[in-house]
């Protein structure tokens, strides 16, 4: 009996040893290496999980030698690889992790034709200079990286930003952000962090910068510590934008940056909603959020190990063979394994279920290829999470396929405006922006303390999209200039750029250069530059103006031509024998000879020929007419240049202004001009190249004193107290706000250019397009004409030089009383003169009357009186003389 037992035993014990023989594994060793961190646990474990699920699915015993290295234990990663490959032989390597490591292990591995898995990122320029042949890295290639970041900055119109970094490696990935920049791009700033953990004071150099859109490149680790020390800085504020490199971002715990407003993106290769990491999280005890890129890549390289040499031993089983470190031994399955690895065989089925960072394919040098990155940007609603924005396909580098539609975005841009509370910087000025006045001792307070266009032009932009507002004052009260010299902005520009407020709005004009620094909403006014003038003072004309076309010497001159010529004729007739005449015609032998030409008749001819009437009595001798006809000559030009100059000195009485245009002040020196300093009337004639108003500018900067006025108040008012001395050139809708409310000043010209005033904001504004369609639907309204109506005419004294307007349109043409009326008092005195001297030879006709009849003077005066008066008489006696009567 005992000796059936012991027979039967070893039976049993055969058995088992022919089953054992039968079932016995292939082992396969393989090297990983893993760096000392916290995140290494979680990874052994996934190891182990994976080599479990290996070795219930397939034959193989897969031996795994996993060691944590810190990055300086280089001759220590040498030394295990050479133990090993000496002792049973090694059918790959995974790792090392970190780059410091990797040179001598990957040497190593190209020398014994090992396949050698690696999951950190290097550039193709790397791997192309090694000349490796059996390296696979799982991790995309600084260069394709570098490819999506271009991508991304391009789609988001990043044209200035600042690069943070940790070290070199961070620019590698960087390379072809930098050269998809243009020339007229701004410079990219670059700022390394250091050697840490305290970072603040290169974050406070970044925060004096006029950036606020930034690429942080840096370790996983180090993430939160850097953005919690840009938070203390002021550098995680609503209008500023990060891109994360690092594709372990978002397994970060961001629960404390949950009201942080800043926009923070990232990209990722792992898909968080796909089912094998959601079960690879379960099997590992980990969540599935927090696994590390490394991680997955690790745990898919072993897959990729194992799948390829299953694939490799259903053709021929592979043998691994101890190798010697001393010698040139090279493995004899390494070439053939990394070949089908890199070129599987259709329909091939992975032992692990799936690859958790996506499919995985590789070009000649062993980079991968082909891979896809989700981009992922920390939403904005509670609680704050990353949520899925788009994909980028390493097969269409420049193409970013958006998982949100542009309707989407702007549904949740409007749900965040009527949220927003926006801060606006303005500048006192009218009408756009006043104080208002207190009333009954009340103090105003918020934006109930001013009033104007501006502030009605915000209320109305918010009622459309549902916001708040808040007005507050620019310090120094300017509208923005660069300063070429200091390399900086002040007024509302520079409160923008140094996200003191989110808008300026005001009278802010649209330039080139404002554009460079900030953005603009579209026009919500067209202007142009345009000259501001004061009137004609309409002084009473004189009494005598008609005299003015001549000078007081011309008309001496002329008096005493008169009379000179006047002689002359007399002395020149009475030697002249054919102007004596016979006194009666029917005498042939008349005994004297008679001279018509006395010096009452000389005058009398001269005076009727200069004053274009001519006279019945005519000289007839040749001298005579000779000096006659001179005289009517001098008449007949000095009469008509009377005439004609009359005429042009009634025209220049008529012309208010004595400059139609900006190209007539140009073109004169007396009037003097100038604009506001440092505004953009300023900038377009300083950079102007029409030469008329290059010319301008020139004569403009020379002068002395200066033209230059610090504001549009005091160039209004040195226009007014110039008397007509000076011009002051600002934009049109000013002069005509001005010329509203002084009638004293008028707008000479049309406009010289055309731009518009805009809202200014914060360059890169993502609420820019709803405001432009605001301001797009106030035009369409009417809107915007009311405001302006309202502010220009109606409020504050508006519209009062109306009726002056249309007044001085319909009477300009015509002549007054005031302008003829000298020639009135002319003709009156001389009616009055000839009256005189009636009045005087009448009595002393009848002086000689009573004398002659022997009457008394009163009685003669009587009878002379009586005749006068009697106007139905039309003939009188001859009375006469008494010794004619005694002759007769």
């Amino acid at each position: 009996m005992p000796a059936c037992k012991f027979v039967l035993l070893n039976l049993l014990l055969l058995l088992f040893c022919v089953v054992y023989s039968a079932n016995q594994r292939s082992r396969i060793d393989i090297a990983i290496f893993l760096e000392k961190n916290e995140h290494a646990e979680a990874t052994a474990r996934a190891i182990k999980n994976a080599l479990n699920v290996i070795k219930a699915k397939t034959k193989y015993q897969v031996i795994e030698h996993v060691f944590s290295l810190n990055k300086e234990s280089t001759f220590e990663a040498g030394q295990i690889v050479c133990d090993l490959v000496s002792s049973n032989g090694l059918a790959a390597i995974f790792g090392p992790e970190c780059p410091e490591i990797n040179e001598v292990i990957q040497s190593m591995s190209t020398s014994f034709q090992i396949p050698h898995f690696q999951t950190f990122s290097m550039s193709q320029l790397q791997q192309q200079q090694e000349n490796v042949t059996t390296v696979l890295n799982l991790y995309p290639s600084s260069d394709t990286l570098s490819q999506a970041l271009a991508t991304l900055v391009k789609d988001n119109d990043w044209k200035s930003y600042t690069v943070i970094y940790e070290d070199e490696d961070g620019l590698l990935r960087l390379r072809e952000s930098l050269k998809k920049r243009k020339p007229k791009d701004l410079s990219i700033t670059f700022k390394k962090l250091g050697s840490g953990p305290d970072y603040r004071s290169v974050l406070k150099q970044i925060k004096n910068s006029e950036d606020f859109r930034f690429i942080l490149d840096c370790k996983t680790d180090h993430i939160l510590d850097i953005l919690r020390q840009a938070r203390e800085v002021k550098l995680l504020e609503d209008y500023h934008s990060y891109i994360l490199t690092n594709l372990d971002a978002h397994s970060l715990n961001w629960s404390e940056f949950a009201n942080v407003a800043s926009n923070i993106s990232t990209i990722r290769i792992i898909d968080l909603d796909s089912n094998q990491l959601k079960n690879a999280g379960k099997l590992w005890k980990v969540d599935s959020r927090r696994i590390k890129t490394r991680t997955a890549l690790m745990y898919d390289a072993i897959n990729l190990f194992i799948t390829g040499f299953r694939d490799l031993a259903s053709r021929n089983e592979p043998r691994i063979k101890p190798l010697n470190c001393a010698s040139y031994d090279i493995t004899d399955h390494g070439d053939d394994l990394q070949r089908i690895i890199r070129k599987p065989p259709k329909h091939t089925k992975t032992i692990l279920p799936g690859y958790l960072s996506g499919p995985i394919l590789f070009d000649l040098n062993g980079q991968r290829r082909n891979f896809q990155l989700q981009i992922i940007e920390m939403g904005k609603s509670q609680p704050r999470n990353f949520r899925l924005t788009g994909t980028w396909n390493s097969g269409n580098p420049k193409v970013i396929s958006y998982k949100l539609t542009s309707e989407e975005r702007e549904k949740e841009l409007q749900k965040e405006i009527q949220t927003k509370n926006f801060r606006v910087v303005s500048r006192l000025g009218a009408p756009y922006l006043m104080e208002r006045t207190s009333e009954y001792g009340k103090a105003y307070l918020g934006n109930d303390r001013f009033e104007g266009y501006s502030l009605d032009l915000m209320q109305e932009i918010c009622s459309i999209l549902n916001c708040s507002y808040t007005f507050e004052l620019v310090p120094d009260g300017k509208y923005g200039n660069y300063d070429s010299v200091k390399k900086e902005w002040n007024g509302l520009i520079r409160h923008l750029l140094d996200r003191k407020a989110d808008l300026a709005v005001c009278d802010l004009t649209i330039t080139y250069e404002r554009r460079l620094a900030v953005d603009f909403t579209m026009p919500f006014m067209t202007l142009g530059i345009s000259v501001l003038y004061a009137k004609a003072v309409k002084e009473p004309p004189e009494l005598l103006s008609f005299a003015h076309p001549l000078s007081l010497h011309v008309w001496l001159y002329m008096a005493t031509s008169y009379l000179v010529i006047s002689m002359i004729i007399f002395l020149v007739a009475r030697l002249n024998p054919n102007d004596w005449e016979n006194p009666h015609p029917c005498d042939p032998n008349p005994e004297e000879l008679e001279n018509i030409w006395n010096i009452r008749n000389c005058c009398w001819l001269t005076l009727g020929s200069i004053m274009a009437q001519g006279c019945d009595l005519l000289p007839k001798g040749v001298s005579t007419r000779m000096a006659t006809a001179s005289w009517w000559f001098f008449s007949l030009i000095m009469t008509s240049s009377y005439t004609a100059n009359m005429a042009a000195f009634l025209t220049m009485s008529r012309m208010g202004l004595t400059i139609k245009s900006a190209e007539d002040l140009a073109g004169q020196t007396k009037i003097k001009y100038g604009c506001l300093k440092g505004g953009s009337t300023c900038s377009f004639f300083k950079d102007t190249n029409f030469s008329i108003y290059h010319q301008m500018w020139t004569q403009m900067e020379s002068a002395d004193p200066t033209v230059f006025e610090t504001s549009n108040e005091n160039g209004v008012k040195r226009v007014l107290s110039s008397k007509r001395k000076y011009a002051f050139l600002m934009e049109n809708t000013n002069i005509e706000y001005e010329s509203e409310r002084n009638c004293e000043l008028i707008q000479v010209g049309g406009q010289i250019d055309s731009k518009g005033y805009g809202i200014a904001m914060t360059s890169g504004f993502q609420y820019r397009k709803s405001f432009n369609e605001a301001i797009l639907k106030m035009q369409e309204m009417g809107v915007l004409y009311r405001l302006k109506k309202k502010w220009w005419t109606e409020m504050n004294g508006g519209g009062q030089c109306k009726e002056e307007h249309s007044l001085s349109e319909n009477t300009a043409a015509e002549l007054g009383l005031d302008h003829v009326g000298g020639v009135f008092v002319v003709l009156f005195a001389g009616v009055g003169i000839s009256l005189i001297f009636s009045c005087c030879e009448f009595l002393w006709m009848v002086k000689k009357f009573a004398v002659n009849e022997h009457i008394p003077f009163r009685r003669a005066l009587k009878l002379e009186l009586t005749f006068v008066f009697n106007i139905w008489e039309r003939q009188k006696k001859v009375k006469k003389e008494p010794e004619k009567a005694i002759k007769q």
